[in-house]
């Protein structure tokens, strides 16, 4: 049986919602009657324009309505709403990657986005429904945006700023967007890098249905203008009137387009609902981070992922607290440059993937220590299951044995927490996401919808349709309905499918196991990629590792090992290997041995820290590698992998 952390008795005391008793209560009330448990949050979160008909319209399944006929208006929830009590309160406090810091009131929010939003639709005519394409870097401007477009009923679709052109042409298209917001590029380790230039190149490649490419300026670089097309937001923006009414919004209005990361073929583009999504968005910020008054929160996500939308943006926002953008890298200039940022903004939340921690603990680990993190109270982590080791070090050195931390469960498709702790209320074991939270019916069941067993895999479902779920696959309902309602039933109706294996121990706990379709199949047996990531991580001189799997005549499928180690050059092969598989024996079994390991200076992994498994696979295989590379944080590593894996 894993340790378990019990929350803090004295930080459970003002919590959000403060003991199991009290998670229990609101669970068993959603599962007793699932309408009036929605309405109840609905009326009390929402400030609604017009009221809703019904709360949940299932006539049409998997297409779900929620609060039907309702009107409401995102950008009010996230800033006209506060402006009697908190025009003066800091909404966004951004710092960028050369440290220059900017503290932006909720009263100069609003003046920017009216400003942004007049820009819009009076210079383009962009207006209810058109689709807008963001291509920004992790600046203020970005936010401005977004809540512009939510202003005007516009329908926002960003797309991350390490993107290629070719990435950003097809996303482009598939909206049939009507302009672009982009920057001329930003800084990243004290350097400029261009994002214009990538706009220009996507445009020549195609994107047809683009009127206007409107630029902001950021690290004043030379770049190319082309005349009647480009547009200075820094040379207009000023002309603007600083009000402009906000569009009412149907619940069920499209309020962005967020195109999956490492889809192949056409994209897929995930599309979320206006009054379901911002509801869910605030009620996990408040229950998971529980929020109190004069909380920072700092989630070093970009805007380009759903973690940025829900909790740098959006969630934070409707919550009203104060969010934290950042430009840079948290180990630029040195591994202590987090660290020095939760102490200068006096940080109450801080929210990261287990990579960014593993990173920070291999390259400083004392480095905490060197700064005042009193004002921590929640440590969250976001992306891939987190190992045990990382956590402990999470827990008791960067949290100093007293922040309660949140392990949580989502997707891109959820659009906010599935499964997480509740920091004052859930009792925590290491790596575990532990229970869904209230009002989220998840199951671990077999595709016929029985029950999995305690202690054995099965599929992740969740057997309830919830306000902030996937609406659609743009453009594409008959993708939609395969790709995530195609897999399980439960009761012979199609339930949502997350892709994800998961399994419940004796106490009820949920233990994510990775994704269902990245196992490996030994002799027959389909391991998990994540269960042996979780075992070699014991291993104390390991910082990083990626498991692939790799043709064997014999077996089918072997075990293959890319190592990151915490000091370069400090162990070889053959020792790593016997230390790894001595440790695979123990907690999984020799069914789970590597076959072969291959050390390696670092992992190919995106700027959001998700390690790309595709590319390493195709690299032991010895497949050319025909994926993206752009999006990754160091492009350069897939040759240097290669090398090595060829040479060994």
């Amino acid at each position: 049986m894993s340790e378990i952390y019990n929350p803090n008795p004295e930080f459970a005391k003002d919590a959000a919602i403060p003991s199991m008793d009290a998670y229990w209560a609101l669970q068993n009330k959603a599962i007793e009657d699932y309408d009036g448990f929605w309405k109840g949050f609905a009326d009390e979160k929402i400030e609604w324009l017009a009221p809703y008909d019904k709360v949940l319209d299932e006539s049409d399944a998997p297409f779900y309505k929620w609060f039907t006929n309702g009107k409401l208006n995102v950008s009010n929830q996230c800033i006209d709403r506060h402006l009697d009590t908190k025009a003066d309160q800091n909404a966004i406090i951004f710092e960028g990657d050369k440290g220059d810091v900017e503290h932006i009131t909720y009263g100069q929010l609003s003046t920017r986005v009216n400003k942004m939003a007049n820009l819009l639709k009076n210079e383009f005519g962009v207006k209810k429904g058109d689709r807008v394409v963001l291509y920004m870097p992790m600046i203020p401007e970005a936010a401005y945006a977004m809540l512009a477009c939510t202003r005007l009923g516009a329908i926002h679709s960003i797309v991350f700023g390490g993107f290629s052109s070719e990435a950003l042409k097809d996303r482009i298209e598939d909206a049939e967007a009507k302009i672009v917001i982009t920057a001329d590029g930003a800084f990243r380790k004290g350097k400029p890098y261009m994002l214009k230039n990538v706009v220009d190149d996507a445009l020549a490649q195609g994107g047809k249905s683009i009127e206007a490419v409107l630029v902001v300026k950021r690290n004043n670089e030379e770049i190319t203008w082309v005349e009647g097309r480009d547009h200075s937001y820094n040379e207009m923006i000023d002309a603007q009137s600083d009000v402009c009414p906000f569009e009412p919004m149907d619940s069920e209005d499209p309020l962005f387009l967020l195109y999956t990361s490492g889809s192949t073929g056409k994209p897929k583009g995930v599309q979320h609902s206006t009054a379901g999504y911002i509801l869910w968005a605030q009620m996990t910020m408040e229950w998971v981070f529980d929020l109190r008054k004069d909380d920072v929160f700092w989630c070093t996500a970009d805007i380009g992922w759903i973690t940025g939308h829900t909790y740098i943006i959006y969630g934070p926002l409707a919550a009203g607290t104060t969010t934290v953008m950042f430009e840079g890298v948290p180990t630029y200039p040195d591994a202590g440059r987090a660290w020095k940022m939760v102490q200068d903004h006096n940080i109450t939340q801080f929210y990261t993937a287990p990579t960014a921690i593993r990173l920070l603990h291999k390259t400083g680990e004392d480095e905490p220590k060197k700064y005042d993190l009193s004002k921590l109270r929640v440590l969250g982590t976001v992306g891939e299951p987190i190992d045990p080791p990382a956590w402990k070090w999470y827990y008791e050195v960067v949290g100093n044995s007293k922040c309660a931390i949140v392990d949580t469960y989502w997707q891109t498709e959820t659009g906010g927490h599935m499964i997480s702790p509740l920091p004052g209320a859930t009792p925590i074991k290491p790596a575990c996401a532990t229970f869904a939270l209230p009002g989220i019916i998840a199951e671990i069941i077999e595709e016929d919808g029985t029950p999995t067993p305690v202690g054995e895999k099965g599929f992740m479902c969740i057997t309830r349709p919830w306000p902030s779920m996937i609406r659609n696959i743009w453009g594409d309902p008959e993708r939609f309905k395969k790709a995530y309602f195609g897999d399980c039933k439960k009761d012979e109706k199609p339930v949502y499918f997350t892709g994800d294996g998961a399994m419940i121990d004796e106490d009820g706990y949920i233990t994510i196991t990775g994704r269902t379709d990245d196992v490996i199949n030994v002799s027959g047996h389909r391991i998990g990629t994540a269960e042996i990531e979780a075992a070699i991580k014991n291993v104390d001189s390991i910082a990083v590792s990626a498991v692939v799997g790799k043709p064997h005549e014999i077996k089918g499928e072997g075990i293959f090992a890319y190592i990151v180690l915490k000091v370069e050059g400090s162990h070889s092969t053959d020792e790593m290997k016997s230390e790894i598989n001595a440790v695979l024996k123990k907690e999984i079994g020799a069914i789970a041995l590597c076959d072969a390991i291959s050390i390696v200076p670092d992992v190919p992994k995106t700027r959001s820290g998700k390690i790309m498994r595709r590319i390493l696979r195709s690299i032991v295989k010895g497949e050319e590698i025909t994926q993206d590379t752009s999006t990754l944080e160091d492009p350069s590593i897939v040759g240097i992998i290669e090398k090595i894996v060829k040479e060994a």
